[in-house]
């Protein structure tokens, strides 16, 4: 593809102020086939990030970030308020000014053989694992031009150090063979994140990703390469996807695709993120506002009364489709890292998909609201 290049300094009036700031720039470049994306390419000085406020349990928590902002353009993505720090905006500029660090699997060959990482494997008593994806994607659609995993997972398979992919990106399966054959050197843990299994409702909340046809795909593929693979169902939309219908449909499909487990939460909305979303919201589903304000109003996560509600809803669900429920990593919020030696290749399931979805009617948001 044909790249128009900019070089950039942090004395031209033309660069982005947090990004001259930090002194690092390389050059921002844009290209008709990301029409009205613009790749800011910069010299990372680290790579690996430790993760603060993890548990006993996790005392070193570190995860990987090759890429800031996220073209996948999430409406309820939780990392948006990060790009305010480099003043693109967690908004549209979250979506279109991507950061990407073309240096990094460099960068992570020198941290993982400095001290730093010696006391962190000392404190952690082995090798601490790592999680790529708990911030931005690292298989959006960027990953395609700069192929950045392939160097980070040759890095972390060669220091012989465990780690963790959560991603909504179909692009991961270009890397499999090269993830398969690092579960046979480090232990591995992989997840695709699909939240919504309606393809209308998806096209809007989050435009930028591949389809959820091609995600379950993706988790096909990866069960064939006989690795276990999480689907996080998440976040659950409320009076969106929390539905009797929608759920079933959903996890009958997470079934079929012959997923291991299933993690969920529903819709957390912190500051930065609140206001995109319901702004979205607004524009989609005007009707839901009211019953966002209430459900809301407490602060940024659904009250304990709708998330016990759910948790029932869940469970027989489960059961139906004969799924395990999975957890989040401590510290990172991605999936854990299984250290044991059990049996991987778990047969994959062929089940035929259930029905489609049906959403609540609008006649039954406040009766469903009015439970909480």
């Amino acid at each position: 593809m044909r790249w128009d290049a900019q070089q950039l300094t942090t004395d031209a009036p033309s660069a982005l102020p947090g990004l001259a700031r930090l002194n690092q720039l390389v050059r921002s470049v844009t290209t008709p086939e990301f029409a009205g994306v613009t790749f800011h390419e910069v010299l990372a000085k680290s790579a690996l990030n430790h993760v603060s406020g993890a548990s006993n349990a996790m005392p070193n928590a570190w995860t990987i970030n090759p890429y800031r902002g996220c073209s996948h353009a999430c409406v309820y993505c939780f990392a948006r308020p990060t790009h305010d720090y480099l003043e693109l905006g967690a908004g549209d500029g979250f979506d279109r000014e991507i950061v990407v660090k073309v240096n990094v699997a460099e960068v992570l060959a020198a941290e993982l053989k400095r001290p730093r990482w010696a006391k962190a494997t000392a404190e952690a008593g082995g090798v601490p694992a790592v999680a790529l994806g708990t911030n931005t994607d690292p298989y959006q659609r960027a990953e395609g031009r700069y192929s950045l995993m392939p160097g980070i997972l040759h890095e972390l398979t060669s220091a012989r150090v465990p780690f963790s992919i959560l991603t909504k990106g179909s692009l991961l399966r270009r890397d499999l063979d090269l993830i398969a054959a690092a579960a046979e050197e480090v232990p591995v843990s992989l997840a695709m994140s699909i939240a919504v299994y309606d393809d209308e409702l998806q096209a809007s909340v989050e435009p930028g990703t591949p389809s959820t046809k091609a995600r379950l795909a993706t988790v096909r593929a990866i069960r064939e390469k006989g690795m276990p693979c999480q689907v996080f169902l998440m976040p659950i939309l409320p009076l969106l996807t929390d539905g009797v219908d929608h759920l079933d449909h959903a996890l009958g499909m997470v079934a079929d695709s012959g997923a291991t487990s299933v993690v969920w939460t529903p819709l957390h909305l912190k500051p930065g993120v609140k206001q995109w979303y319901l702004a979205w919201l607004g524009r989609e589903h005007p009707e839901l506002m009211p019953a966002y304000a209430r459900l809301y109003s407490r602060g940024a996560y659904a009250p304990a009364e709708y998330r016990r509600w759910l948790e029932e809803r869940m469970r027989p669900l489960l059961r139906k489709h004969r799924l395990a429920r999975g957890s989040e990593a401590t510290g990172t919020g991605g999936p854990v890292v299984a250290r044991g030696s059990g049996d991987l290749r778990v047969p994959v399931t062929g089940r035929r998909a259930g029905s489609g979805p049906a959403f609540p009617p609008a006649s039954a948001v406040d009766q469903q609201l009015a439970l909480f």
